[in-house]
């Protein structure tokens, strides 16, 4: 059927030694459209499936990056029975990082464990590619020099150390950031392990990668270095690679490696070749095959084509049209299946729903004709015209009459309207949810190519507008969305278009593309006011994503200027507002956008939050109502209404909420950790120990979980497994200063002081302004009897926070300790002028007034700390429970020591857990060392608690 020597230069590959100096491993297919490239790429893959032990995958212009194309790759090998395991796993890996960290910039966390850890605000999130795209563009591609100056590298360079900086507070791995900072790094080497092993257990592997003129650009640096760098590993030399396209392989790339390429230029077949492919569709008299020639001018897919229209029988066919279609429809007869054909080239692909929709209702039932075409490739359950043909077409019909082609256009517009709508339906009202979904992303782009095709002009601006939410979600749909511009703009010849595919295509092939895209639709006088205010709106996100919310307010103030009637710059501004603090102004942009959008979940949202962070909770809990009410899916606002139940106290209410937010999203790692923190502050241990493990089981690399875990165990008593958690954190990471004062707390509690106080130093040589573990070293000193050394620690803990009450209370102890009655005094007072609320810092005070002869004073201290505890301890929760432990040490203090025992019982029969009953016996402890004559009525209160804690 011809290309027999292109065939036969292929199949002697097989006889050949892969490992010969000279064996072709890698082949370049190369001829213009329609000499038979893909043709003869079958051709040759189903050769290669012909030989024992030979697996193949094929790869078209579907793919749109590396990543892509190895899925491919791995999924093709995969239904051969050889799939790439480790690679599909370290892929699922990777978006389930990424999304942990799309999470992450959305979820209102607190800090690791540490108090006032500062929360990180809800934004709405977008992929994680788009932040590190604005934070580093990297170097530019060669011919991108177009793009220089584009964004200031100072900031650049600053938003790169902050998103390494945001990446590494919630993945904590530093594979894991490398992973979604560089997935390539992370993959190409497993890929290349696991195609290794496939290549081991079979005699040839060979790659296909077809319509390579189109994928050859975001594909060559990749399959170069693949092929003969050593940067992701070695390719088995059993491996062949197969590319074929329209033009030459770009030297810039290949230029060293030109050399060991096997060229197989094909060019239109020799009459001969012709002859050959006619016979074998039964077209063998002389007047046809002449026919065929000169219409044709050999070119294989039209000699292939017409010899299928007229199968030997000999009709007359009269002289030929000067056009391509009329060739390519020469030998249909029926005119209602000829405008069949003319119209279902209009679409990029096709249905048989669309095809019913497009063709006249007496050629519907001939989709599976349409699909027999010659010219027609079939596809997935869809079909595809060939280029050649499709173009010349097009070319007619737009020419031929342009309302009708604007009206043929509009309809298929409203056809992927129409299934665009259909999908968004079951995706709440959030634009970025709706991105996120692939068949809704394709109904889009099929809709914004008809509209173009349809009013090129008119539709750029919406086109450009939408670009930004492109550039939201990852390389690859902004690659495919630069190509719907571009083609748009070959198929009507509208060079604007065509110049803005190319301006996002080349901004795609950039390390870091989204500040260079944004900058690109800022600058463009085709885009309007609306579309600005969202490119303003996006970059401003992408800024508040990197932590730099000033330069974000900058940008949506901007926004709201441009488009003061749209609701989503108002959300972005209220937005930052509330992550800057600025809570008022955040409740008033807010309110803004919802009054112009009463259906905006996001924005009832943040400003639910902006309520709960004023104290304003009823108008918190109303808003996160909204905000479920219109997107029952809106995991982050079960989230976020969890918070507010916890801040009163409702804590089966915020169990409810966390549980929804997880059957929503079951990878939401910060509603796992806040919920186990949460069972943790209710004494449900095991619980807790269970969230952390999922944590951990999610994410082995999660030092925050591991820690948090340690802590739970801890207080469970289990301390070499704590310890043993902590040390896994600081192994992942060294410079994990929370941890290491969080295992010196451990030490200390196992009596193993001298590594307890290695690793508070440890962790204040990390952190030397950590007034936490400065605070919890001077008591393991207090406890040692090295006051001085203690009271230094906490004076430099008060000098870092001087509202610290609890360091305070520490130094008057050992202020009193010394002897050092006026300075004792001195921070008792401060204590309860920071919180006259707090039963410990009264009763601290009246011990002290009582050790330095103020007795008057002494007894008011006390009945203010026994009046407060009694206040607290009739409630419940943890407070409860605090309070509860005060009125023990409290009646010690006061030498009534028949009702401490009773209520030692009372709180041993609520089951606090082993943690507060060991706090209980500690805090005895040290009123017995400030207090020695009240010694004899702590002594059989102690015995009672540890007596508990034996038998628990």
């Amino acid at each position: 059927m011809g290309r027999r020597g292109e065939l036969a230069v292929f199949r002697e590959t097989f006889a050949r030694d892969p490992e010969g100096a000279d064996f072709p491993f890698l082949f370049h297919v190369r001829g213009n459209g329609g000499v038979g490239k893909s043709t003869l790429v079958r051709q040759w893959e189903s050769t290669a499936r012909e030989q024992p032990s030979v697996v193949t995958a094929y790869v078209d212009d579907e793919v749109h990056d590396a990543l892509e194309a190895m899925e491919a790759v791995s999924a093709r090998l995969g239904r051969q029975g050889h799939p790439l395991k480790r690679f599909d796993k370290q892929l699922t890996t990777y978006r389930q990082r990424r999304h942990q960290a799309e999470s992450a910039v959305a979820a209102p966390q607190s800090g690791p464990g540490e108090p006032g850890a500062a929360a990180a605000g809800p934004s709405p999130s977008s992929a994680v590619a788009a932040q590190v795209g604005l934070a580093g563009l990297g170097a530019l591609v060669p011919g991108a020099a177009l793009f220089t100056g584009a964004v200031d590298p100072q900031q650049v360079a600053l938003g790169a150390d902050r998103v390494r900086a945001m990446l590494n507070t919630r993945l904590r791995s530093h594979d894991d950031v490398q992973l979604v900072m560089n997935p390539l790094t992370g993959l190409a080497p497993v890929f290349l392990d696991d195609l290794a092993e496939v290549a081991e257990r079979c005699e040839r592997v060979v790659l296909f990668f077809d319509v390579y003129e189109r994928t050859g650009p975001v594909l060559d640096t990749w399959l170069r270095t693949i092929t003969f760098g050593d940067e992701y590993g070695s390719l088995p030399v059993n491996v062949q690679i197969v590319l074929a396209g329209q033009l030459r392989l770009d030297t810039r790339v290949w230029g060293d490696r030109l050399g060991q390429v096997t060229e197989v230029s094909l060019e239109v077949f020799s009459e001969e070749e012709a002859r050959t492919l006619l016979a074998t569709h039964g077209v063998t008299d002389e007047p046809s095959i002449e026919l065929v020639l000169r219409l044709s001018g050999r070119l294989p897919l039209l000699v292939d084509m017409l010899a299928r229209s007229d199968p030997g029988g000999g009709a007359a066919t009269g002289d030929p049209s000067e056009t391509a279609v009329e060739r390519f429809l020469k030998w249909e007869p029926d005119p209602e299946r000829r405008e069949a054909a003319l119209a279902c080239a209009l679409p990029l692909q096709t249905d048989e729903d669309i095809y019913r929709a497009v063709v006249p209702e007496s050629a519907a039932g001939s989709y599976a004709w349409l699909r027999g075409l010659a010219f027609v490739s079939p596809q997935a359950g869809r079909c595809r015209y060939h280029d050649v043909v499709r173009a010349a077409m097009l070319r007619l019909q737009r020419t031929r009459s342009p309302a009708r082609w604007q009206q043929a256009h509009t309809l298929l517009a409203d056809v992927f309207r129409q299934r665009r709508l259909a999908v968004e339906a079951d995706l709440g009202t959030d634009p970025e949810d709706f991105w996120k979904e692939a068949v809704w992303r394709e109904h889009r782009l099929n809709e914004t190519y008809h509209l173009l095709c349809a009013n090129p002009r008119t539709a750029l601006a919406d086109a450009l507008r939408e670009s930004a939410h492109a550039i939201g979600l990852d390389v690859a749909t902004l690659r495919r969305w630069a190509q719907i511009l571009g083609g748009a703009g070959l198929d009507t010849d509208t060079e604007a278009l065509v110049s803005w595919g190319e301006r996002l295509e080349a901004a795609a092939e950039q390390e870091q593309p989204g500040a260079v895209v944004l900058t690109l639709l800022l600058k463009a006088s085709e885009l309007d006011a609306s579309g600005r205010a969202l490119a303003y709106t996006v970059r401003a996100e992408e800024y508040r994503h990197v932590g730099d919310a000033r330069s974000a307010l900058a940008d949506c103030e901007a926004a709201v200027a441009l488009a003061p009637d749209a609701a989503r710059p108002h959300a972005g501004l209220g937005e930052t507002f509330r992550v800057l603090g600025r809570y008022e102004e955040s409740v008033a942009s807010c309110t803004r956008a919802v009054e112009i959008d009463p259906g905006y979940a996001l924005a009832f949202g943040s400003r639910g939050d902006a309520y709960r962070n004023l104290g304003r909770h009823d108008e918190a809990f109303a808003d996160f109502g909204r905000a479920i009410e219109i997107d029952r899916r809106y995991a982050w606002a079960y989230g976020s209404r969890a918070r507010v139940y916890e801040a009163l106290e409702r804590h089966e209410e915020a169990l409810a909420d966390y549980d929804r937010a997880l059957e929503i999203d079951p990878l939401y790692e910060w509603a796992v950790g806040s919920r186990a923190q949460l069972f943790e502050r209710m004494g449900r241990y095991e619980e807790a120990l269970a969230d952390y493990d999922r944590a951990v089981e999610m994410d082995p690399q999660y030092a925050w979980a591991l820690g948090s875990r340690a802590r739970v165990k801890k207080d469970m008593g289990r301390l070499e497994e704590a310890v043993a958690d902590y040390s896994r954190a600081v192994e992942i990471l060294p410079d994990y200063a929370w941890a290491f004062q969080g295992r010196a707390q451990v030490y200390a509690g196992m009596g193993r002081h001298d590594e307890a106080l290695a690793d508070f130093a440890r962790a204040l040589e990390l952190r030397p302004g950590y007034g936490w573990a400065l605070g919890n070293r001077g008591e393991l000193y207090e406890k040692l009897g090295r006051r001085e050394e203690a009271v230094a620690d906490f004076t430099r803990a008060i000098e870092i926070d001087p509202a610290s009450d609890w360091v305070l209370g520490a130094r008057a102890r050992t202020y009193l300790c010394l002897g050092r009655h006026e300075d004792a005094l001195a921070d008792c007072a401060r204590t309860v002028e920071i919180d006259p609320r707090d039963g410990w810092n009264q009763m601290l005070y009246g011990v002290v007034l009582r050790a330095a002869g103020d007795t008057p004073a002494a007894e008011a201290r006390f009945a203010e700390a026994l009046r407060l505890f009694t206040e607290e301890g009739a409630g419940a929760g943890d407070a409860a429970v605090n309070a509860r432990q005060g009125l023990i040490v409290l009646h010690c203090a006061l030498f009534d020591h028949g009702a401490a025992a009773s209520v030692a019982e009372a709180l041993i029969a609520l089951g606090p857990g082993r943690n507060l009953i060991e706090e209980a016996v500690e805090d005895l402890s040290l009123l017995g060392a400030l207090c020695p004559e009240a010694g004899p009525g702590i002594e059989p209160v102690t015995r009672r608690l540890r007596e508990t804690l034996r038998q628990g």
